[in-house]
């Protein structure tokens, strides 16, 4: 008897990079970082033998790629302290491919088992992260999808778009009806192309932090590999 090889467990950032200056929401300031205590001066505690490097970092919340939870659209809703780890890591995902389509409807969804499971949506808008055309015209879902997605049992939907809802105008229905109903939001995805449809596990944890709504996270997939 000959014994197969293990399967082995793929690991896929899906988060962008942040760094000094970077823009994720036109409108919103980038994020300032800098030395609150730099190599060279902490020599002045430690000594030349041993330096450390304490970074500061002024930003909004909302930079990079990051999570929504219910208290970003409703002051009764959970902050990020409140989520719990059942909801952030390990959930069961699926992959909804939609390459280059702008306007996601219902019609998208209809057949896929969304159960309990992260929904990623792949729009391929991140190919223009980092400049002018990521704010203009993105790929968006609709009202009507969000409403389908929560009355199929999704748990969390993702999007690698500068928005999940469609921002030429004010308002947010696809935010208001997923975020309503407990429904997580992670925006500004990346590198969705390289997930299977189904059959891995996602990951998206933020801090626990009291009295705030969104947060960056390290986005990333579990994938088996046989």
């Amino acid at each position: 008897m000959t014994n197969s090889a293990p399967n082995t467990n793929e690991l896929i950032d899906l988060s962008h990079r942040i760094f000094d200056g970077l823009v994720t929401y036109k409108g919103l300031p980038a994020p300032i970082m800098c030395d609150y205590l730099s190599r060279e001066k902490s020599k002045e505690i430690y000594g030349n033998d041993y330096q450390v490097q304490i970074g500061k970092i002024e930003m909004v919340s909302n930079t990079g790629t990051y999570l929504d939870s219910p208290f970003h659209f409703d002051e009764n809703g959970a902050d990020l302290a409140a989520l719990s780890l059942e909801l952030l890591a390990n959930l069961p995902a699926v992959l909804v491919d939609v390459k280059d389509q702008i306007k996601i409807d219902v019609d998208t969804f209809t057949g896929v088992d969304v159960a309990g499971k992260a929904v990623l949506v792949y729009t391929n808008w991140s190919q223009h992260w980092d400049s002018e055309q990521y704010f203009e015209n993105h790929a968006y879902l609709t009202e009507q999808a969000a409403q389908w997605l929560v009355a199929n049992g999704a748990k969390l939907v993702g999007i690698d778009s500068h928005n999940i809802d469609d921002t030429r105008g004010k308002l947010r229905p696809v935010h208001k009806h997923l975020l309503g109903n407990d429904v997580l939001i992670v925006e500004h995805m990346t590198n969705l192309a390289r997930l299977p449809k189904n059959g891995f596990r996602f990951f998206a944890v933020p801090p626990k932090i009291t009295g705030v709504g969104t947060f960056p996270v390290r986005a990333f997939a579990q994938v088996v590999v046989p």
